[in-house]
């Protein structure tokens, strides 16, 4: 399976602003974005006035990398987003957040939406007392997310749940922290996406 398997810290720098790549990290003074506010590559001091095509790939590729999604995968969520009635740019966010690995970042389950991932991919949560080892696969309204019992059991278990809940929880999930799992209540609404992506740039930049 096609992955991701550079510096992550080099994906902030590119965006220019912190993306939450590696967990708690991003939130103290070891962050890349703090450190060295440039972006990678060879520095120059002339500063050129981005266009409007840059303008759209950088909100394209801050998209893919915050949801850990590759080209082909994310071209394909923009596709469906396109055949859907309404506003696709909300509906594109909707499907990137409906990811069984944001669900279990977003619960509090994982440090970032990339450990998540590995989690997923090593079978440790079920989708309504069901195995699910996708980490695309898409929640559904009434799904239970819960930890796979023999995970329970473990010291990074104990570790990854201590303290919880560690962030909010967004209105969509409802977290039972008594039996460290959580339900999907519902579809996440414009509300619920991530205010720091623009929709509407990745939507023009597909309809060139």
């Amino acid at each position: 399976m096609a992955r991701y398997t550079g510096p992550v810290c080099r994906l902030c720098r590119r965006a220019s602003e912190k993306l939450f790549l590696k967990g708690e990290r991003c939130f103290t003074t070891r962050c890349a974005v703090e450190r060295r506010r440039g972006a990678p590559g060879p520095q120059t001091r002339r500063q050129r006035r981005p266009t409007d095509y840059g303008l759209h790939l950088r909100e394209k590729q801050k998209a893919r990398h915050t949801y850990g999604v590759l080209e082909a995968q994310f071209r394909k969520y923009v596709n469906e987003a396109f055949k859907k009635p309404g506003v696709t740019g909300q509906y594109l966010l909707q499907l990137l957040e409906r990811r069984l690995d944001n669900v279990v970042y977003r619960l509090g389950f994982a440090e970032s939406r990339r450990q998540a991932r590995q989690l997923v991919l090593h079978g440790q949560f079920k989708i309504n007392g069901r195995k699910m080892d996708i980490p695309s696969y898409s929640v559904r309204p009434g799904d239970l997310v819960s930890w796979k019992e023999t995970e329970m059991e473990k010291d990074y278990f104990k570790v990854l749940t201590e303290g919880m809940p560690k962030r909010p929880v967004p209105q969509w999930l409802r977290l039972n922290i008594g039996d460290v799992n959580g339900t999907v209540s519902n579809l996440p609404g414009e509300e619920d996406t991530l205010s720091t992506i623009d929709a509407r740039l990745i939507v023009e930049f597909y309809s060139r």
